[in-house]
């Protein structure tokens, strides 16, 4: 079969799917094709996950418009089933591979996921199927790590007797169906040919552009666009940092810059979490690591967003001295676990970080997340005899808290605010002494 036969199959749908790793973007990726019209093989390693998927139930907690509903759907329909056996893929036309790609404590790529997907797969590819990485991956990592894993598994030729791109996913927790459906994509062929049926492919699911390029700069696209994020964040943080020192407000400030043409400051926060963002520079990084090159604006915006979590414990001290309490006496509650408002994901959480932090200072911890299993007690029973409580994420849960009834049961009333939830007044209002990121004048009740 070659492509042209390919691209025939997937127009006529015929073609049989695979996706490796059905977690916050495996998944919706395999039900929107299965819905598309696709039969979709589904690998997992988890067992109990395979399960609950084959019965039509989510793994992922969060607030995910409309997936639960669509994998009752397909699933009831065959459409998509899951396994942990890669010998089912063995029919398989193209496979799609959604693993995740972290780095290490070193900030160096970690592909252990990655290359067991591809070691697993290559001795079951079919003739002439088409493998797409939808993982990020630092540049290069196609060509030096993909191809050759998948070459002395198979036993096959590129472009011959098989076919390999990189199609960078560009979803998040809580938009994961909406940002699979309406943001474009890059398709990286590693030749021509590859990434126009790459295309038809995806054209069944995304209604947004699809950009043709080569594999090298869908990689540094994908690393480059976070890496952009990244660093716009840190400087947004810089300037709070500044607002703070001076005795100005920064969403006043970010407020007005951003009425001037083609600003777009970003906003400062009490810390840069999820599975994008925070490794995703470090891949950019890692691809000309032995090049030379002397990178400085990213590693410092990697830096100054990691040390925000530790900042927010700087507020929480001075907040503290100011009542004659501290630290190591104290009782924090923190308001969020996850990295993102309404999700369950915890990874690189700030809140991880920030919680670390204060137990090593010596206060005891008491955390509270409705959408993580393990903090989802009740709000007010965890602020009971507090002295602070500390708002990382900004769930929906959290925009209506009631203060008076937050500071009745409260050993302390200190609010720091992380995240801009509350205003001063609001804080002031109902009798809290009040730190928040960005907000240089030092607000009591």
């Amino acid at each position: 079969m070659s492509l042209q036969d390919l691209r025939l199959k997937i127009k006529k749908k015929e073609a049989q799917l695979a996706v490796i790793g059905l977690g916050y973007v495996g998944l919706p990726v395999a039900c929107e094709f299965a819905k598309a019209g696709f039969l979709v093989i589904g690998i997992e390693k988890r067992a109990d996950r395979v399960e609950m998927i084959n019965s039509g139930v989510s793994p992922i907690e969060g607030d995910e418009p409309g997936l639960q509903e669509l994998l009752a759907e397909v699933t009831a329909t065959r459409r998509l089933k899951a396994t942990t056996d890669y010998r089912m893929l063995s029919n398989c036309d193209v496979i799609l591979i959604d693993v995740e790609t972290p780095v290490d404590g070193n900030n160096i790529p970690r592909y252990n996921a990655l290359k067991s997907a591809l070691e697993d797969l290559g001795p079951v590819l079919k003739d002439q199927a088409l493998v797409i990485i939808e993982s990020t991956i630092s540049p290069g990592t196609i060509e030096k790590v993909a191809l050759p894993i998948l070459t002395q598994t198979s036993g096959k030729e590129l472009n011959r007797d098989f076919y390999l791109g990189n199609c960078p996913e560009r979803v998040m927790p809580g938009k994961l169906l909406q940002n699979l459906n309406q943001i474009s994509r890059v398709l990286g062929g590693m030749n021509p040919e590859t990434a126009s049926v790459m295309a038809d492919l995806y054209r069944n699911v995304v209604r947004a552009d699809l950009d043709l390029a080569d594999c090298i700069t869908a990689e540094l696209v994908k690393t480059t666009e976070n890496a952009y994020r990244d660093v716009q964040i840190a400087f947004a943080n810089e300037v709070a940092m500044i607002c703070e020192a001076v005795g100005a407000d920064v969403w006043r400030v970010r407020e007005l810059v951003n009425k001037s043409p083609y600003r777009n400051m970003h906003l400062p926060g009490a810390g840069v979490g999820g599975h994008c963002i925070p490794k995703d520079p470090w891949l950019l990084v890692n691809s000309v690591k032995d090049m030379g090159l002397s990178l400085k604006i990213i590693p410092a915006a990697r830096q100054i967003n990691n040390s925000m979590p530790l900042h927010v414990i700087e507020l929480l001290e001075n907040a503290l001295q100011t009542s004659g309490s501290r630290l190591s006496n104290s009782c924090i509650l923190v308001l969020g676990y996850a990295y993102l408002e309404n999700s369950d994901d915890v990874r690189n959480s700030p809140s991880e970080v920030l919680v670390n932090g204060l137990r090593e200072k010596g206060a005891k911890v008491v955390i509270h997340d409705p959408y993580v299993r393990e903090y989802q007690d009740d709000l007010f029973e965890a602020a009971k005899g507090c002295d602070a409580v500390i708002v990382m994420v900004k769930h929906n849960e959290y925009l209506h808290l009631d203060l008076d009834q937050l500071r009745s049961i409260m050993r302390t009333p200190i609010l720091i605010d992380g995240r801009n939830l509350f205003t001063p007044e609001q804080a002031i209002s109902h009798q809290f002494q009040y730190r928040g990121i960005g907000q240089g004048n030092h607000h009591s009740a």
